[in-house]
């Protein structure tokens, strides 16, 4: 904790610190943008204040790799834009109506924002802005300590008026005044508490989470687009569980994903089954662990939301044993429904509830019972979220019994192992009927119209029950259908 006995000011100059310890801050900091530093020179000479600002000075000194440069000054926007005349090599203004200019420099984007202070009415979903000509004031409004750091350009002599290095040391998340205070200013901060313990792997201290949860209730005046932004980043940290646990226990999930402390159903000591909480958040772990190219957002939310129907089908059967008969299709309507709600892109929401609906089917494969026709409609209905569908499948397993587990996982090895050379033999994936529209029409003597679609969906699903037979069986076949189905040529 910084001293309460001085100032934040007085903090910001005066702490000690050895000139080796400097030279290695300033070292690590210079990593971000070498670019800054000039640009920094810029603004001095033209009698301005310039720093490196929040998370790139947070990463820098976490040695974790950042993308984003964010500088603020005491420069008014149109003051940054003369400034930067003649020196970037673009600049875009979108972001001017709240301080912000943006810019190229070479191989770098930056950021350039007045120094500011922002707070939400009570009512309203958008901040008011007011420019300040201070930067630890600058610093005070930020959401927490470890985003409270600056570096002075040119030089980048460290500026840490809350005590975020030392809470970057000690892995733990507080905000820079009174989290109320924070909170109240901004109540998207208490979802970004989370995010952060998903990313960073800190703990929250006690006091934020305290002031989180009496007040949970705010966030309903935050934008569904916002909310969705902050829970991606937090489903696609690198603790997610510790994040989204967080979020329940404060009861910031029942406002903004409440179907996942609804997953924590009443356990009766008479009935038995699985704490589907603690099972969702096993299969996002194990879901996780299948990944090989960073993270999957679409993965890792159908694995959380997999069982999401759960809570509106349990029914207690006879013998103690308890049922979720068709919980799949009923989450998948659900999952659509909340993506939906938090304003998800439509692939995304598509992907996901595919996953959610499909995600029970490899069950009825037994011991293998399923004929190669129902191996090439698993592939069809999969789709492109086959290599998903697979991870999902497997994450699914979470039994403590080693022997069914590894049954399991035989069976679905044998269940790939018969895709795969399927899919070699046929070309699995590509699955179309071998006879296309055009040929239908000329084979039937039809016309363009819905009977070409109702013909077509035959001959698929005539491929899919016995695979590859060529055009001419094909067209015999189509023949025998338009038969029985009375089609006439026009």
């Amino acid at each position: 904790m910084p001293n309460q006995n001085v100032t934040p000011e007085q903090q910001a100059s005066d702490a000690p610190q050895s000139t080796a310890r400097r030279t290695a801050v300033a070292e690590l900091l210079s990593r971000v943008a070498p670019v800054a530093d000039e640009l920094g020179a810029r603004f001095a000479a033209a009698g301005h204040e310039l720093a490196l600002v929040g998370g790139p000075v947070r990463d820098a000194l976490l040695r974790r790799p950042t993308k984003d440069v964010d500088l603020t000054t005491d420069a008014p926007p149109d003051r940054i834009l003369e400034i930067i005349d003649g020196w970037a090599d673009a600049v875009w203004t979108i972001g001017i109506e709240f301080g912000t200019v943006g810019l190229r420099k070479g191989d770098h984007q930056l950021e350039v924002t007045t120094y500011r202070s922002e707070s939400y009415d009570p009512k309203s979903r958008k901040p008011e802005v007011s420019y300040g000509t201070s930067l630890v004031e600058d610093l005070r409004r930020r959401d927490f300590a470890v985003n409270a750091m600056a570096a002075r350009l040119p030089g980048y002599e460290l500026v840490d008026p809350f005590g975020g290095l030392t809470d970057l040391r000690d892995r733990v998340i507080r905000t820079p005044g009174r989290p109320e205070d924070s909170f109240g200013d901004d109540p998207l901060r208490m979802l970004r508490a989370a995010r952060f313990a998903s990313q960073l792997g800190f703990a929250v201290a006690p006091d934020v989470v305290e002031a989180m949860t009496a007040m949970a209730g705010r966030i309903e005046i935050v934008s569904a687009e916002r909310i969705r932004d902050e829970l991606s980043k937090l489903v696609c940290g690198t603790h997610p569980r510790e994040g989204l646990a967080l979020l329940v226990d404060t009861g910031l999930a029942g406002q903004v994903l409440p179907e996942l402390p609804k997953l924590r159903l009443e356990i009766d000591e008479h009935h038995r089954h699985k704490d589907v909480y603690e099972h969702s958040l096993i299969v996002l772990e194990q879901a996780i662990a299948q990944e090989e190219d960073g993270p999957d957002l679409v993965l890792r939310l159908a694995a959380l939301l997999h069982d999401i129907g759960k809570p509106r089908t349990r029914r207690f059967e006879a013998g103690g044993r308890v049922s979720f008969h068709h919980h799949e299709v009923v989450g998948a309507k659900m999952t659509r429904k909340r993506l939906t709600a938090l304003r998800y892109p439509k692939d995304v929401i598509n992907d996901v509830s595919r996953l959610v609906e499909l995600h029970l089917r490899f069950h009825g494969y037994g011991t293998g019972e399923w004929t190669d026709s129902a191996v090439r409609r698993y592939v069809r209905d999969a789709g492109p979220l086959l290599s998903r569908l697979h991870k999902l499948t497997r994450a699914d397993c979470t039994t403590r019994n080693k022997r069914k587990a590894d049954r399991l996982r035989r069976t679905y090895d044998e269940l790939e192992a018969r895709i795969a050379r399927l899919a070699e033999e046929e070309e699995l994936a590509a699955i179309r009927p071998e006879i296309d529209g055009n040929e239908i029409q000329e084979i039937l003597g039809i016309r363009p119209g819905p009977l070409v679609g109702k013909a077509y969906r035959f001959l698929l699903d005539l491929r899919l029950d016995r695979g590859p037979i060529g055009k001419e069986a094909a067209a015999a076949e189509l023949r025998r259908w338009a038969a029985e189905q009375d089609v006439t040529g026009e």
